[in-house]
Parts: C-alpha cells; sequence; structure tokens
C-alpha cells in the first residue's frame, strides 16, 4: 500500500442530474405499460448504505464470492492491467472492492470513480485518497449510463482501465449493456480494458432467495425509491401501500424487482396523478445473468475481446478481462 506523502485534497467534477431530469424520468415510467422506475435512483444516501447492508446479507452471494474471486487472483489481474494504470470506476459504492485492487496494482497513476451518490462518493473518495496518497483520486458526481468526459490527471498514465464490479452490468438489457461496454471503450481507447464483474446463470431458487432476504433489507431499499420520490419530488406514494417481490425470468435469463401495490389507490407527483390498481405492478430494477459464452458475445459486440475469466469452485459468480480491440 502506497505510504509516506499527505494525502491530496479532492477536486469534484459535479455532473448529478438536474432534479428536473429525475421528475421526468419517473412520470415517464409512470406513464408506461407496465409501469417502471428508474434504478440508477435507488442510490440516495439511505439507499446507498440500505444495499451496503445487502452486500452482507448469507443469502446475497455476489459481493462475497466476487470479493473471494478478486482477492484469490489479484496478482493474475495486476499483470493484465500492467504499471502506472489509470483506473476509471462506474457505480463505485463504498470502495471496498476498489482497495483490493488498488492495494495490488504497480503505480496506479489515478483512480476516477463515477457514482450517482454525491455524498456516498465523497465519503468513499476521501478513504481511498487516506489509503493511496500517491494516487491521484478525482471523483466524478454523475449518470455513468450518460456519455461524460472525464477529468485528465496530472500524471502520465499507460493505459485506462474501467473496473465495473458488482454485476451491474446485469441492470441492462443486451442493447444497453453493448451501449454502455461502447462508451466504456470510447473511455478506455484501443488496447485498454475491462475489468468486470458478471453473474452467471444458476439454479432460480439462489437468485429469488438472494433478492428476498429474511430481513426484509431489499425490500428496503426497494421501497426506499418510493420515499426518495416523496421526499425529493414531493410525491405522496404510501411505501406501506407496496410490497417487494423479486422472481426469476427463465425466459429472459434475469431477475425482476417489483413494486406491487396492495390496493387500489392514487398517486400524485406535482401536477400528474397516477391510478394504481390492486397487485399492479412497479418494475424497479432487472438483474440478467449470463453464461460465460453469452457474455463473450455481448464483449465482442461492444469491441472488447474476452482475455480472460476467473470464476469460483461453485461457478455462481466469474470476473472477466477484457481489451479494447477496435
Amino acid at each position: 500500500m502506497a505510504s509516506g506523502p499527505r494525502a491530496r485534497s479532492i477536486p469534484l467534477l459535479d455532473l448529478h442530474p438536474a432534479p428536473d431530469d429525475f421528475l421526468g424520468e419517473v412520470i415517464e415510467g409512470l406513464q408506461t405499460t407496465p409501469k417502471t422506475l428508474p434504478c440508477k435512483y435507488f442510490y440516495d444516501r439511505e439507499g446507498s448504505l440500505l444495499f451496503d447492508q445487502i452486500t452482507q446479507l448469507d443469502e446475497y452471494y455476489p459481493t462475497r464470492t466476487e470479493v473471494a474471486i478478486l482477492t484469490e487472483n489479484m496478482a493474475a489481474i495486476a499483470r493484465h492491467i500492467g504499471p502506472r494504470a489509470r483506473v476509471v470506476e462506474y457505480g463505485s459504492g463504498n470502495g471496498s472492492k476498489t482497495h483490493l485492487l488498488l492495494d495490488h496494482l504497480d503505480q496506479p497513476t489515478a483512480y476516477v470513480p463515477v457514482e450517482i451518490s454525491r455524498r456516498h462518493l465523497l465519503e468513499s473518495a476521501q478513504q481511498l485518497q487516506a489509503s493511496f496518497p500517491r494516487i491521484e483520486v478525482l471523483p466524478v458526481c454523475a449518470d455513468f449510463t450518460q456519455a461524460i468526459k472525464l477529468p485528465q490527471p496530472r500524471g502520465a498514465f499507460e493505459r485506462t482501465v474501467v473496473f465495473f464490479p458488482g454485476s451491474t452490468i446485469g441492470n441492462f438489457a443486451k442493447g444497453e449493456a453493448v451501449d454502455l461496454m461502447r462508451r466504456m471503450g470510447a473511455v478506455v481507447g484501443v488496447g485498454g480494458g475491462l475489468l468486470i464483474g458478471v453473474d452467471l446463470q444458476k439454479d432460480r431458487t439462489i437468485l429469488e432467495r438472494a433478492y428476498n432476504d429474511a430481513s426484509d433489507v431489499t425490500a428496503r431499499f426497494n421501497l426506499n425509491l418510493l420515499q426518495r420520490i416523496n421526499r425529493e419530488l414531493g410525491a405522496n406514494f404510501d411505501a406501506k401501500g407496496f410490497r417487494h417481490e423479486a422472481i426469476y425470468d427463465d425466459k429472459a435469463g434475469r431477475i425482476e424487482m417489483h413494486l406491487i401495490s396492495k390496493t387500489d389507490q392514487t398517486v400524485t407527483i406535482g401536477q400528474s396523478s397516477f391510478e394504481f390498481a390492486k397487485h399492479e405492478v412497479i418494475h424497479t430494477e432487472s438483474s440478467h445473468k449470463y453464461t460465460p459464452e453469452g457474455f463473450d458475445e455481448l464483449s465482442r459486440e461492444a469491441g472488447f475481446e474476452p482475455t480472460v475469466m476467473w470464476t469460483d469452485p461453485n461457478s455462481l459468480f466469474s470476473v472477466r478481462y477484457c481489451q479494447r480491440a477496435r
């Protein structure tokens, strides 16, 4: 681990979506059939803390499995990334996996976390800067699904690598995932890399248990989206009037998270009102699961060449390193 010099100050590039963007996307989603809400807005302060709790649950295998894969294979991962890298992380969260990665890389030049939760981002960036004072930490508060012009570090770097752990890629439909990975490819350039966590297809019992935990933390996380809309947009959702449910769609190969209305009700948001029938569903998130071959195909379509895959003994989860080919 780097040590010695005092930690740098943290310059924040703040491109957080405006409240009007949030309102417009919520209204647009509730006007569709079935109704939807954008999962990127899960991560306000409360949502981010609840997600941190989810990652510690016995039922939720992805985080601990991915961390074990990273830990066991970090020497090989560092060799693939090479020295003096600029690491760009989309959806950086609390930074625990990032700490593990930066601790093993050879003289990384800069770390650029991109995260939509401003407070969570700054806390994590400050902690990482204190731990790695020789690395230039350049946090960006933004929606990483949009094109972003990233800040340039002062120091020279030999390669840019996007770090995208947690199987967040699974939240996107295939076309959206390809588009996002193409934008990542534009960031890293030819010869740059993508280190990505990819959840694998498996028995539906394991999957549904992971997203319907006995402690109802995932339910609180899902319902917090309604409470955030109330707090920030002046809506009148009754969170107690909805229940959480996550089901696995075999045909689509994905977990779907829903909020289900318990009764007939009307919700107002500003000048708009929305009718909910009893048992009507709001689709809040999808989490696609891949076969190794399926993700190879996706990577190539996005302009990356799959280089290596690491997985756990039970083939629950995988970490992939891909190189920008064109």
